[in-house]
C-alpha cells in the first residue's frame, strides 16, 4: 500500500493527503455536532418528562380499575397526546388507559413503586415495539391506595431521532461537499506550488541531456522552493567553474607537456640514430645528452607530481583528514626539508606557537613551496627568513622581487614571469600553495619587501594555544 502511494505523482499525494486530513477533521466534526446534538435532545426530552404530571384523579381512576375500560369517557384525553401515561404498583400491576399499549417495566420502575428510589428515567420499549423514554416518578400525595406505586410518562424516540436522521443527512451532503472542495484545492494548491519543482526537473533533465551548466532557473521570492532554486544554480555554477577549471588545466598541462617532451623526443632520437648507424657520438656530445635527458625526466616527474598534487586539492574537501594542526611544527619541519637539499641559502626562523585547522601535509607541502620559492629567486648565500606571528606567517626572500604589475598573476596555473621562464619549474608551486590555504580557510599574498626581495604573506585563522580535546577552532 505504502509502495502504491509512493509511486504516486507529489502533486496527487499532495492532494490526497490534504483530502485524507480534511475528511478526518470533517468526520470528527460531524460526529461531535451529532452525538452534542443527540445529548441535548436527549436532555431536553428528559426534561419535558420530568415536567409533565398526570392529574391525582386521572391516577385514581388508573388504580381503581386497573386493567379494565372506564366507561363513558376517552381516558387518553387525560393527558397530553404525544405521551403515554401508566400507573406501576408495587407488586408489578401495570395500569393504563384505553387504547395505549403498555411499555416494558424495569427493575428501576418496581424500585420507584416499592418507595426504594425517588425517580428514574431510561429507555424503555412498548408494547408494539416502539422505542420509548420514560419517567417515573413516585407522587408527592398520593391518592388513597393500600399499596406503593409509581407513575411512568413516556414519550417515543421519534422526537429524537428525526432532527437526528436530519442532522446527519445534512452533515453527510456538507462533509461531501467539503472533502471534494478539499481534495480539488489540494490538488490546486499543490499543481500551483510545484512549479518551480517542475521547471527544477526540467533544468535537471537538460542539463543531463545536454550537458549544458549554463542553464539557470528562476529563483525569485524567499521561500523553501526559491531557496532549492538558489541552491540548485549555485551547484550548477560551481560545476561549471569546476569544468571549466578542469578543461583548462588539461589545455595547460599539454601546453606545458609539449615542450619538454618534444625536446626528450629529439635526444632519444639522436641516440637511437646513433646506435642504429653504429657511429658512436663525441664523448661530451653524449654526456650532454643524457644529462638534458635526465634533466627533462626530471622536470616531467616535477610537473606530474605538481598535476597529481593540484588535481587532488580541487578535489571536495575531505573533513576527516582535516584536524588540530601545529602551524609553527608544520614550518619548522618544511624549513628542514629545504635545507636539507643542499643549497647554501641561509634560513633564520622566529616561530610562534599557533594552532590551526587544516591537513597536515597539504599544508607543509604549501611552506616548502613557498621556502623553494624563495630558495629559487635568492642570490647565493642570500638569507630567507621565515617568521609566524600571531597566525601570520610570513617567507621572506632576497631576491629582486616582483614586478607589481605581475602580482595580479602570481598564483594562476602555469603562469611564470617572463624574467624566470628559463628557470626550472612548472609554475605550479603557487597555485598549490593558494589551494591548499584555502582549503583551510585562510589567506595568501604576495608583497615588495621593505628594502629587498618579495615577503610572501599566509594567514590562517586559529589560537595560541590547542583546543582540549574537541574537534574545531574558531
Amino acid at each position: 500500500m505504502r509502495s502504491a502511494f509512493r509511486r504516486l505523482s507529489l502533486r496527487l499525494r499532495l492532494g490526497l493527503s490534504a483530502a485524507v486530513a480534511v475528511t478526518i477533521a470533517v468526520s470528527a466534526v460531524a460526529i461531535a455536532s451529532w452525538l452534542v446534538t443527540k445529548q441535548q435532545l436527549t436532555d431536553q426530552l428528559d426534561s419535558n418528562l420530568q415536567n409533565v404530571q398526570a392529574s391525582p384523579g386521572y391516577v385514581q381512576e388508573l388504580l381503581s380499575l386497573c386493567g379494565a375500560e372506564l366507561p363513558g369517557r376517552d381516558q387518553r384525553t387525560e393527558t397530553p397526546t404525544p405521551y403515554v401515561v401508566q400507573v406501576i404498583t408495587s407488586d408489578g400491576t401495570v395500569c393504563v388507559a384505553p387504547g395505549h399499549k403498555k411499555l416494558e417495566v424495569g427493575e428501576s420502575d418496581l424500585a420507584v413503586a416499592r418507595g426504594i428510589l425517588r425517580s428514574t428515567v431510561h429507555d424503555t420499549v412498548s408494547a408494539d415495539g416502539q422505542k420509548m423514554r420514560v419517567s417515573t416518578t413516585r407522587p408527592n400525595t398520593p391518592p388513597r391506595f393500600s399499596g406503593g406505586y409509581a407513575v411512568s410518562i413516556a414519550q417515543s424516540f421519534s422526537v429524537v431521532h428525526e432532527p437526528l436522521n436530519s442532522l446527519a443527512l445534512w452533515l453527510l451532503g456538507f462533509s461531501g461537499v467539503g472533502i471534494i472542495g478539499a481534495a480539488t484545492a489540494g490538488v490546486a494548491v499543490s499543481r500551483s506550488g510545484l512549479r518551480p519543482v517542475e521547471a527544477l526537473t526540467r533544468a535537471a533533465e537538460r542539463i543531463a541531456l545536454t550537458k549544458d551548466l549554463t542553464i539557470r532557473i528562476p529563483a525569485d521570492g524567499g521561500d523553501e522552493i526559491a531557496r532549492l532554486s538558489k541552491s540548485f544554480n549555485e551547484m550548477t555554477e560551481a560545476l561549471a567553474v569546476s569544468r571549466d577549471s578542469q578543461q583548462q588545466l588539461i589545455a595547460d598541462a599539454g601546453h606545458e607537456l609539449r615542450t619538454p617532451l618534444t625536446s626528450l623526443r629529439a635526444n632519444v632520437q639522436l641516440l637511437a640514430k646513433s646506435y642504429r648507424s653504429g657511429r658512436e657520438l663525441p664523448e661530451k656530445v653524449m654526456d650532454d645528452l643524457l644529462t638534458s635527458v635526465e634533466s627533462q625526466t626530471g622536470e616531467l616527474a616535477a610537473l606530474i607530481a605538481d598535476l597529481q598534487e593540484l588535481s587532488r586539492s580541487d578535489t571536495v574537501h575531505d573533513a576527516t583528514a582535516a584536524g588540530v594542526v601545529s602551524m609553527h611544527e608544520v614550518a619548522r619541519r618544511a624549513m628542514e626539508r629545504v635545507k636539507h637539499r643542499g643549497s647554501d641559502i641561509q634560513f633564520i626562523s622566529d616561530l610562534d606557537e599557533w594552532y590551526v585547522m587544516a591537513e597536515a601535509a597539504a599544508l607543509e607541502r604549501a611552506v616548502v613551496n613557498l621556502l623553494d620559492n624563495a630558495v629559487k629567486f635568492s642570490p647565493s648565500g642570500a638569507v630567507v627568513s621565515l617568521q609566524l606571528s600571531n597566525g601570520q606567517l610570513v617567507v621572506r626572500d632576497r631576491g629582486s622581487g616582483i614586478p607589481s604589475d605581475e602580482l595580479p598573476y602570481v598564483f594562476d596555473r602555469f603562469w611564470r614571469s617572463p624574467t624566470s621562464r628559463g628557470m626550472p619549474g612548472s609554475g605550479l608551486g603557487l597555485a598549490i600553495v593558494a589551494k591548499a590555504v584555502e582549503g583551510a580557510g585562510g589567506t595568501v599574498s604576495l608583497r615588495p619587501a621593505a628594502t629587498q626581495g618579495t615577503e610572501a604573506v599566509v594567514r590562517i585563522p586559529g589560537t595560541r594555544t590547542p583546543p582540549p580535546e574537541g574537534p574545531g577552532l574558531p
